[in-house]
């Protein structure tokens, strides 16, 4: 009975540990002590003459680890997979210019997802058309102001822009190539009523939009909710698409019928 209680606290232990990191260097860390392990074992074992092998139970036992620390299902996949695909491409005998430029590629799109945990994602062109129902009446004698933190490749601006002319549309993006994709397609479209800036969405003042629409992930949500309840002015709108916020029940929402089954989650600030 002792030894199951004390192998619990030494696995709360563990996991207080590992959250101190972000989930990027746990996985990573997770990652390379299942291979030292392995590689260890392969020396009683006999499994360095079968590759594939050997990197199967790699990810095998990387993915334990990271369920037993408690990362997000999504990073069992990638655990799991990771030491296995890099043994086939390396069977495939590809260039190292190809890994090198994907490595680049993939550092330009996912350039901040390290410090903020917030991927790159897209929102769909059925998203972008249930924003409109969320706009303001027209007025003559002013027009309304609309952010999109962490606007990614600028659809919503660019979309909400071209259909009501009479808005005010800003983005910002971490990400150096999407923001670069943002910039010239609201350059080249022509599109004067709206402008993306790169930088971090914490640095964004938000008392000076009447919307405010993120789709980020789960983690920023509770810290993000602080900062719109500090900053927005009464009788404006907070929009999530997909990701609620920890215990604030939105006093909207609008169901999407696209791909991803999306959600609209709105506030009233």
């Amino acid at each position: 009975m002792s030894l199951c209680i004390d192998q619990r606290v030494n696995n709360i232990n563990m996991r207080l540990i590992l959250k101190k990191f972000p989930p990027s260097i746990t996985a990573l860390m997770l990652q390379c002590a299942a291979v030292v392990l392995m590689l260890a074992l392969a020396e009683f074992t006999g499994l360095h003459d079968s590759p594939l092998l050997f990197a199967l139970l790699c990810g095998l036992l990387a993915a334990a680890f990271s369920f037993f620390a408690g990362l997000a299902k999504w990073w069992l996949l990638i655990q799991l997979i990771f030491v296995p695909a890099l043994v086939l491409m390396l069977a495939v005998e590809l260039p190292p210019g190809f890994f090198l430029g994907a490595f680049l590629v993939l550092l330009l799109v996912y350039w901040s997802t390290f410090r903020t945990q917030v991927p790159l994602y897209l929102s769909s062109n059925k998203v972008w058309h249930a924003i409109e129902h969320l706009l303001p009446a027209a007025a003559t004698d002013s027009g309304f102001t609309f952010m999109d933190l962490g606007s990614g490749l600028g659809g919503v601006l660019t979309h909400l822009a071209k259909f009501r002319p009479d808005g005010l549309y800003v983005g910002v993006e971490a990400a150096p190539l999407p923001f670069l994709w943002s910039w010239l397609r609201i350059r080249l479209g022509g599109y004067r009523n709206c402008r993306v800036r790169w930088g971090s969405l914490w640095d964004c003042d938000l008392s000076h939009y009447d919307i405010v629409f993120a789709y980020l992930s789960p983690v920023p949500m509770e810290n993000l909710w602080r900062k719109a309840r500090a900053e927005m002015r009464p009788g404006t709108l907070f929009v999530s698409s997909t990701f609620a916020v920890p215990d604030q029940s939105p006093h909207e929402t609008m169901q999407i019928d696209d791909l991803h089954r999306s959600t609209l989650l709105i506030w009233r600030m």
